[in-house]
């Protein structure tokens, strides 16, 4: 059963920073693309950041280049968010995802942590 769990969400004043945790099981992680997503109330979900299997590749959305940093640990099978100098446009609720692409794609989600920036 492929589970993706994340942590590390919560409060924060505008300003601060939170780091947030991506635990897959269930899967080959090491071979998976992972990225972080969130959605804001009334708003799509969109694309924050995105990390391919080895580490070497990482995108962002424009809207965070420079504040968050997408890394992975395959040892730990975990994708990790650090979110610098939050703004209260930041709050939303932020979701990993992982993608294994082999003979078809496959896409799994986590249920999503809160984020909350106040100003």
């Amino acid at each position: 059963q492929v589970q993706l769990v994340e942590s590390g969400g919560g409060s924060v004043q505008a300003g601060g920073s939170l780091r947030l945790s991506c635990a897959a099981s269930g899967i080959s992680f090491s071979i998976a693309a992972m990225g972080w997503y969130r959605q804001a109330p009334g708003k799509q979900r969109e694309l924050v950041a995105i990390i391919n299997s080895s580490g070497a590749s990482t995108n962002y959305a424009d809207s965070v280049k420079g504040r968050f940093t997408i890394s992975r640990d395959n040892a730990k099978n975990t994708v990790y968010l650090q979110m610098n100098s939050l703004r209260p446009e930041d709050t939303a609720v932020y979701y990993c995802k992982a993608t294994i692409v082999g003979l078809s794609r496959r896409d799994y989600w986590g249920q999503g942590t809160q984020v909350t920036v106040s100003s």
